[in-house]
């Protein structure tokens, strides 16, 4: 039987927690043969609050988790087994497509997997600042100085801020970390 990757719904929040009694349940009900991968698409995400740099896994899809596995048979009808293993897992609402999912094309799973691949490096800065925005720098020279965004530069996360120092304004360039939102 050939394997192929469909999208899950599971309960929104519980997508680890989902994945994890699959896990668990593909081994006590031996159904390796059947299933091959549970991937929840993932990236790290670095965000400042109160002051504080802190690390987050912000998943893709959040509700959502793909499963490689032979939910069909070779005549096409569904894999009665595999169906029953998925339906009956706790967390989860059901496949994508209802009654009769369809599976993901190659060019969709290719773009996802290098999507997660690209994210693997290194945490992506969260961004939530706007140009134009004022904001309170609170890191660095130019700690608790105000100024305003000029540039966002995602790729590198840093900014083009504006600070006015001694009456003159000069271009200050920060890392997302260094600055907060001023509320």
């Amino acid at each position: 039987m050939d394997k192929q990757w469909f999208v899950i719904q599971a309960l929104s929040g519980h997508e680890f927690k989902v994945r994890e009694n699959m896990m668990r349940r593909l081994e006590i009900e031996e159904m390796g043969d059947l299933i091959e991968e549970v991937l929840i698409p993932t990236e790290k995400v670095s965000e400042v609050k109160m002051g504080k740099k802190r690390e987050l896994t912000r998943k893709f899809y959040p509700g959502y988790i793909l499963g490689k596995l032979a939910l069909y048979n070779e005549d096409h009808s569904i894999n009665e087994r595999t169906w029953h293993f998925i339906q009956q897992t706790p967390g989860i609402i059901g496949f994508i497509g209802g009654d009769k999912p369809a599976p993901l094309r190659k060019s969709e799973v290719d773009s996802i997997l290098n999507q997660v691949e690209d994210k693997k490096e290194k945490a992506t800065p969260k961004i939530n600042f706007t140009e134009g925005e004022t904001i309170k720098i609170n890191d660095g020279p130019f700690e608790n100085f105000t100024g305003e965004v000029g540039e966002i530069d995602p790729v590198r996360g840093k900014l083009k801020v504006t600070v006015s120092i001694f009456g003159r304004t000069a271009p200050v360039e920060l890392e997302y970390w260094q600055v907060e939102k001023i509320s």
